[in-house]
């Protein structure tokens, strides 16, 4: 399973707020995970993806399309991968790893 760092980022807005773009992202995602495909959580600077990487790619695909559905001319769209393959990690593993660690609690 891999996770993915995603910034879809719409340029050429008619302001400086670019969340009515981040929610019909979310709304794809959704469908996505209804499906079974991923599982993702919204953060205030992206959204993290885990799921299969060929799965991934193309969600990042469709994600990056979205804001040309609705009149941008230019999208930039920033990715991170982690794809770890020696053992299976999910997004809250990660946390609880760092969070055991932790001495102050």
């Amino acid at each position: 399973m891999a996770i993915i760092d995603v910034t879809v980022i719409p340029i050429g807005t008619n302001g400086p707020s670019v969340s009515e773009y981040v929610a019909d992202i979310q709304d794809i995602l959704e469908e996505f995970k209804k499906e079974g495909q991923i599982n993702y959580k919204l953060t205030p600077m992206s959204t993290i993806i885990e799921g299969e990487l060929p799965t991934l790619l193309h969600v990042v695909q469709v994600i990056h399309e979205a804001p040309f559905q609705k009149g941008m001319h230019r999208v930039a769209t920033n990715i991170r991968i982690d794809d770890r393959r020696d053992r299976s990690v999910q997004m809250e593993d990660k946390l609880q790893s760092v969070e055991s660690k932790r001495t102050i609690k």
